[in-house]
């Protein structure tokens, strides 16, 4: 059962929360979509038809004891061999199987276009997945048989979840027992101290690990989205601990979890806001430079950054790094890009006008709609049916310590969909300058990940041609925050490179090398070369101009 649960948190941590739903899904588009299939059938029948008779005619094989319809191999939730050999239960699992390739056999064979044809099979697949047997205690053979095992204390457990969840989650399925976590004693340990600080983040910098230094900083801009602390997660999984033993003097930015009186905060705030920590940073290093790594919409608010920077004329970058970050979304990036219309990034936009704020709540649950399987109806099964707990996995803690978004900044994020202000140069003002990355001239190393959902990596991979610098991009294995926490020794890890950078995604895969293990090392050989020369490593933290404050993971990570 261990295993089982270990499987259970590395499945949903594949996909944490992240910027796609921001938008959020309008059941007004899905409805609409079904609508379109349906009405098509119902002026042209004879797909219908068809498809009815086939399952129709397979029904009849699975009540003759005759069909060979079987779920995929890889589907976790029909490897109990009850699913095989008992009667009753094979009927149940492939009666539900049969009704779904009946459906997606209508849907393919409806004759509309592709977009309508997405949409429809998204919301069936909802509908069909919250059917399935698995997700009711009578149709799990499991659940009986914890049940029958337990002496029925599973079942009183399971009820103890729900009614735990209704009341403090929203009503939604835990997908993680945070009690053996603590930030700040087991999560975000690495010794460090706040040494700058405004109303929107803080700056903490981290104790050297090395006698020496290299001369030019880096520094961390975490997403808005969730806390700083996935860079210093558990010590095996930070990225900040990881930096330091390289020599790199490392400093994080940790912004404030916005509330209703922060709505105007907007991305030229939050861009604002990391300037004047950046010249904190080089006051305190006694350097002309520094280095800054952004990932997912933190690398959105880093490239606008860097654009104003240029702008300004500022040679303050370095080099820059971003990982599972897109630039330039198109709405083909994922089938979840179909859902964004004009309308509905009016509604989300209204939405959080009206509250202030995007609620971190409503994001997580926005998003566990857009993967029902992975976290939903697990935990259902896992939390309620079982009568477990769910697992205690620090990525999932960390990815359920969500955060608001400020209205003004959830707005200037809808924007981007359709303004393509990093596609397009030149097009839309930002900050008393209009935007153009071809003047963000320095080199640049870029991330994504193979199984990525949130940020898929052939989106990612437009970034690489959007810059004015060289670029190195490399494909790590795995989702979207396993990618990044990806450390030396995990002997799952893999990632792909490949020096030439074609318009094609699909033809650089193609001529892309599989690299085992971690792209860290890779990564901070890269920087090494972009960093200066080596230093004595500095005695204190800070300096009389910015003395180091509240030690390490600073106040704002608990807002």
């Amino acid at each position: 059962m261990a295993k089982q649960t270990d499987d259970l948190g590395e499945q949903a941590a594949e996909t944490p929360t992240a910027l796609n739903p921001i938008i959020g899904l309008r059941a007004s588009e899905l409805m609409k979509s079904l609508g379109v299939v349906m009405a098509h059938a119902a002026r042209q029948p004879q797909p219908f038809a068809k498809h009815f008779a086939a399952y129709s005619k397979d029904l009849y094989e699975i009540v003759r004891g005759k069909s060979e319809i079987a779920p995929d191999r890889k589907d976790r939730r029909f490897q109990d061999p009850t699913w095989k050999f008992n009667p009753a239960y094979k009927l149940s699992l492939q009666s539900w199987l049969a009704m779904r390739k009946g459906l997606e056999g209508w849907i393919e064979d409806s004759g509309v276009d592709e977009s309508d044809r997405i949409r429809a099979r998204f919301i069936l697949d909802l509908v069909a997945d919250s059917l399935a047997p698995t997700n009711s205690l009578v149709g799990n053979p499991a659940a009986i048989k914890r049940l029958y095992e337990t002496g029925g204390m599973s079942l009183v457990k399971g009820l103890k979840n729900a009614y735990n969840d209704i009341r403090h989650n929203g009503g939604m399925p835990s997908q993680v027992d945070g009690r053996p976590f603590k930030v700040g004693e087991n999560l975000a340990t690495t010794p460090g101290a706040v040494v700058y600080k405004n109303e929107m983040l803080e700056v903490i910098q981290y104790m050297p690990a090395t006698e020496e230094v290299y001369e030019i900083p880096l520094l961390i801009v975490p997403p808005q989205i969730n806390k700083f602390y996935a860079n210093d997660l558990s010590p095996d999984k930070s990225v900040v601990r990881y930096a330091l033993s390289q020599g790199y003097q490392v400093f994080a930015v940790s912004w404030r979890n916005p509330q209703k009186q922060h709505s105007h905060w907007g991305l030229e705030n939050y861009v604002q806001s990391l300037i004047e920590a950046s010249d904190a940073i080089l006051k305190i290093t006694k350097q002309k430079k520094l280095n800054v790594s952004g990932a997912c919409s933190g690398g959105i608010t880093t490239a606008s950054y860097l654009s104003e920077l240029a702008a300004r004329g500022r040679d303050i970058i370095n080099c820059f790094t971003l990982q599972v970050c897109i630039l330039d979304p198109h709405k083909d990036d994922s089938e979840v890009g179909l859902f964004v219309t004009d309308e509905a990034i009016e509604a989300a936009r209204r939405h959080s006008r009206k509250k202030g704020v995007l609620s971190g709540d409503a994001l997580s649950r926005s998003f566990a709609w857009l993967r029902p399987n992975d976290l939903i109806w697990n935990y259902v099964v896992n939390n309620y049916l079982m009568g477990d707990d769910p697992p205690p996995f620090d990525i999932l803690y960390w990815n359920n310590d969500s955060t608001n978004l400020p209205a003004q900044l959830h707005s200037d994020y809808l924007d981007i969909y359709g303004d393509k202000r990093f596609a397009e140069p030149g097009n839309v003002e930002f900050m008393g300058h209009m935007i153009d990355l071809r003047e963000v001239k320095q080199d640049s190393f870029m991330v994504a990940a193979v199984t990525d959902h949130i940020t898929p990596w052939r989106a990612c991979y437009r970034n690489a041609h959007l810059f004015g610098g060289n670029v190195e991009f490399v494909l790590s294995n795995s989702g979207h925050i396993q990618a990044l926490l990806n450390p030396p020794g995990n002997p799952k890890a893999q990632y792909f490179a490949n020096s030439n950078l074609p318009e094609d995604a699909d033809e650089w895969l193609g001529g892309a090398e599989p690299q085992q293990g971690s792209w860290w090392p890779r990564w901070t050989d890269w920087l090494s070369e972009r960093s200066g020369e080596k230093k004595n490593a500095p005695k204190k933290l800070g300096n009389k101009s910015f003395p180091p404050g509240d030690e390490a993971p600073g106040k704002y990570v608990f807002g």
